[in-house]
C-alpha cells in the first residue's frame, strides 16, 4: 500500500496518465494531476477520484514547455501534498511524417514534451525523495524507445532518449533508496494513439482502421491493443516495495513487439 505516499502524474487528466493516478489513488496515494483538457471535465474527474478512494486529488495545468511552470507544479505539489515520493512521467506528444517535410515546430515541441518536461520534473522532485530516503520515477517510453518505425523519427529519438535518461537516473539515485524505470508500450488505445493511427492513414492513402489492424498485426505477437489499465498496474507496481530492486530498467508491455 502506498496510503503515505504523494505522486505527481503528468498528463494525468486522460488515457494512460489517468489510469495511472487511479491505479496510485486505488493504493492510497495522494494525487497531483497535471494536464489540458475541459476544465469541467477535469474538475469532475479529480473530484470523483478523491471521492471513490478517499485520497486527495489536486490539479494543475501547468504547461510542461515552460520550465518555470514546472518549477511551479513541483513546488505546488509539494505544498499542498506535504511531499513529493512517486513521479509518474506520463505525457507525451506524436506526430506522424515523412523527414524531409517534419516541421521544425513541431519537432521542438515533441522534444520539449517527451524528453526535455521528464528531465526538469525529474531534477526537482529528486531534493524531495532524498529527503525521504525512498522515491520511485517512472517514465512513460514506448517500444520506439527500444525500436524504430518510419515517419516519426522524432517521437523515436525522444523516446530513446527518455530510455537513456532513465538508465542514467537510475545510476545517480540508487543510494537514497529511489528507483527510476522506463515502460515501453506497444499500441494502447489511447487518444493520441487514435491520431497516429490517422496520421499514418493520411500518409499512407489507406483507412485508419487498416492501418490499426495492419500496424498490431505486423508488430505484436498478441495481436490486440493494450489497454491503459495494463500501464497502470506495471507502474504500480513499480512503485511498491516488491520492485525495490528493480531500476534503470526499459520494461517492454508491448505485445511481443520489441522480441522481433
Amino acid at each position: 500500500m502506498l496510503s503515505d505516499k504523494v505522486a505527481l502524474v503528468t498528463d494525468g487528466t486522460g488515457g494512460i496518465g489517468f489510469a495511472v493516478a487511479e491505479a496510485l489513488a486505488v493504493q492510497g496515494c495522494a494525487i497531483m494531476l497535471n494536464g489540458l483538457g475541459d476544465a469541467k471535465e477535469i474538475e469532475r474527474a479529480r473530484a470523483g477520484l478523491a471521492d471513490q478512494h478517499g485520497v486527495k486529488v489536486c490539479y494543475s495545468d501547468a504547461d510542461l514547455t515552460d520550465p518555470p511552470r514546472i518549477e511551479k507544479l513541483v513546488a505546488a505539489t509539494a505544498r499542498e501534498l506535504g511531499a513529493i515520493d512517486i513521479l509518474v512521467n506520463c505525457a507525451g506528444l506524436q506526430h506522424v511524417e515523412p523527414i524531409e517535410t517534419f516541421p521544425v515546430e513541431t519537432w521542438d515541441a515533441i522534444i520539449a514534451i517527451n524528453l526535455s518536461a521528464i528531465f526538469h520534473t525529474t531534477r526537482l522532485v529528486i531534493p524531495y525523495m532524498r529527503a525521504r530516503n525512498w522515491g520511485r520515477i517512472v517514465n512513460i517510453a514506448s517500444a520506439h524507445g527500444l525500436v524504430a518505425s518510419p515517419y516519426k523519427v522524432p517521437y523515436i529519438a525522444s523516446k530513446h532518449g527518455v530510455v537513456g535518461f532513465t538508465k542514467g537516473t537510475a545510476l545517480e539515485v540508487g543510494d537514497w533508496g529511489i528507483t527510476c524505470n522506463a515502460i515501453c508500450p506497444g499500441f494502447v488505445d489511447t487518444a493520441m494513439f487514435q491520431v497516429q493511427a490517422e496520421g499514418l492513414a493520411t500518409t499512407l492513402g489507406v483507412p485508419k482502421e487498416q492501418v490499426i489492424g495492419e500496424q498490431v498485426a505486423d508488430k505484436q505477437a498478441i495481436k490486440d491493443v493494450i489497454s491503459v489499465e495494463e500501464i497502470a498496474a506495471t507502474v504500480a507496481f513499480l512503485c511498491s516495495d516488491a520492485a525495490r530492486s528493480i531500476t534503470a530498467a526499459a520494461i517492454p508491455v508491448d505485445g511481443g513487439w520489441t522480441a522481433k
